[in-house]
């Protein structure tokens, strides 16, 4: 049987207690709140609930209450008050406290039995639910923790190095090519077909994690035949015609071979998510060899960007309130974004025109 501590300096109050709950609990009691303090150190790990009277002589029941919340033994055991008193000032100050519930003078038997059985059950299934949660965290520690020497090991592999190396040559050629047509785009057309170049090689716990995930085994040449978004590039680009020429133009001379194309401008995710990914077969010239690695591209708008930016924050939020909500107003900003896009380039074209329109009417005067 669970243990129940009843503190109360009116033995009568305690007989009454003892015999309403004796069926279901063993019973200590204590006549003051020294006495109550006692106990709890004496049966700590012990005891189902603490009844506690408010007004005792020596060491009252807020005396208790303070001591059990500096000492965190709130946390530890529930406690139910037994008091005469009717003062919503009172209650509000305990329940601040910690103390999980009241039971009022005159006792009636029905009452506090059922009180008390609720509490107690209510706080083992609370404590057994924190203990889960303990005991599944520490293992999620000590996965990660497992992954983490997986990575580090990985990474000090010299054959992986070399392959990161080849990762990290293949964005390069991807960049210069990028460059190259920024620069005849600026020469020829007085304008830049992109904003910005942002590139990424995944980190190896990055790459331990996914091919784990995956349920591919773990080596160089897993990575290599498996991944294909080991090095990425991004290019954020003005208008959305300027993220398709874009595209079309680093694969035209057949150096870079496509291998996948996914459009998600002309068909978004379910969540509103818009871009165009190429995976692309990108030539390196080692000393001993030309080889081909995968570089994963993505093209957006800078409305997409910053669109995709707040998505993937919001991804990796685990505790924001009003999810659903959020996310429903992501997918109507996202509507919004592809409108004002197309907007922007009618804009553009507009202006493209009419300065067209100005050099041709010059050269005939």
């Amino acid at each position: 049987m669970q243990k129940i501590l009843v503190a109360d300096d009116v033995e009568i109050n305690r007989e009454i207690l003892c015999e309403i709950l004796s069926g279901d609990y063993l019973i200590e009691t204590a006549t003051d709140g020294e006495q109550a303090i006692q106990k709890l150190l004496e049966c700590e790990g012990r005891l189902a609930a603490l009844l506690l009277d408010l007004q005792m002589p020596n060491m009252d029941g807020y005396a208790v209450m303070e001591w059990m919340k500096k000492n965190h033994w709130m946390e530890k055991i529930p406690v139910l008050i037994t008091s005469g008193e009717d003062s919503a000032e009172i209650e509000n100050y305990c329940f601040e406290m910690g103390v999980l519930d009241f039971i009022h003078k005159p006792f009636e038997g029905s009452i506090v039995k059922n009180r008390v059985k609720n509490i107690v059950e209510l706080f083992a299934s609370k404590n057994g639910l924190q203990q889960k949660v303990e005991i599944q965290t520490k293992a999620l520690e000590e996965q990660g923790r497992i992954i983490q020497i997986q990575a580090e090991k990985l990474r000090d592999t010299k054959r992986f190095s070399h392959l990161m190396m080849q990762y990290q040559s293949a964005i390069m050629v991807v960049e210069t090519k990028l460059k190259v047509l920024n620069a005849e785009f600026s020469q020829e057309y007085n304008r830049n077909p992109f904003e910005s170049i942002k590139s990424r090689l995944k980190t190896p716990k990055s790459i331990y994690e996914k091919l784990e995930r995956k349920g591919f085994p773990i080596s160089v040449k897993s990575i290599e035949e498996n991944l294909t978004d080991v090095a990425g590039v991004r290019v954020i680009c003005s208008f959305p015609d300027d993220i398709y020429r874009l595209a079309e133009l680093v694969v035209r001379p057949n150096d870079i071979i496509l291998v996948q194309k996914k459009d998600y401008i002309e068909n978004p995710k379910s969540n509103g998510y818009r871009s165009l990914h190429l995976i692309l077969d990108v030539p390196i010239f080692l000393s001993h060899e030309k080889k081909y690695v995968k570089v994963e591209m993505q093209f957006r708008t800078i409305a997409m960007d910053f669109w995709a930016s707040l998505e993937h924050k919001l991804r990796y939020k685990k505790t924001v309130e009003d999810m659903e909500e959020i996310e429903s107003q992501l997918r109507i900003c996202a509507d919004s974004i592809a409108v004002l896009d197309h907007q922007m380039l009618q804009i553009r074209d507009k202006i493209d025109k009419t300065h067209t329109a100005m050099l041709h009417e010059n050269q005939f005067l």
